[in-house]
């Protein structure tokens, strides 16, 4: 929702490339945290379709130095979810791969999304991809400049 055709052809020009992939993004991943302790949460699953070559595309390009930078919460997921389980590429596969703080990532670098709600893991997944007080920093500074929060909001960008 953030990308105009404007931007994708600016990127394009600075030499970004984009891959594709296709998702079906459930209600579940509006659900927020309910459990006291994060790891008694039950995460939702989501379906994905990764094509059969992508993985192997972006392994070659971060071994030449470029950057993961997966566009939604779902989408990193999924590019996770392909990394631990390969054999899921190039077809259906669902996930309920559940991204926190001290997860290790394997295939994403950063991401584009927008600023989530309290208590959703889509937040813990946020989190997970920065340092352990940054995100509150960030999230105080969206706070008091106003942005707006959840799927029609602002973006930020983390690398």
């Amino acid at each position: 929702m953030h990308f105009t055709p404007e931007l994708f052809e600016s990127l394009q020009r600075m030499g970004v490339q984009f891959r594709y992939i296709t998702l079906h993004v459930g209600a579940g991943t509006f659900k927020p945290v309910q459990t006291e302790r994060l790891d008694e949460h039950v995460m939702h699953a989501e379906r994905y379709l990764v094509p059969a070559q992508l993985p192997a595309e972006l392994r070659t390009m971060r071994r030449h130095g470029g950057r993961v930078i997966a566009v939604g919460t779902t989408s990193a997921r999924s590019l996770e979810a392909v990394a631990a389980q390969p054999e899921s590429a190039g077809r259906w596969a669902e996930t309920d791969l559940y991204i926190r703080p001290g997860y290790e990532w394997q295939m994403v670098d950063g991401l584009i999304t927008n600023f989530h709600l309290p208590r959703s893991t889509l937040l813990m997944l946020v989190a997970s991809l920065l340092a352990r007080n940054d995100w509150r920093t960030i999230y105080d500074e969206a706070v008091h400049r106003g942005y707006r929060f959840y799927s029609f909001g602002d973006a930020m960008m983390i690398i």
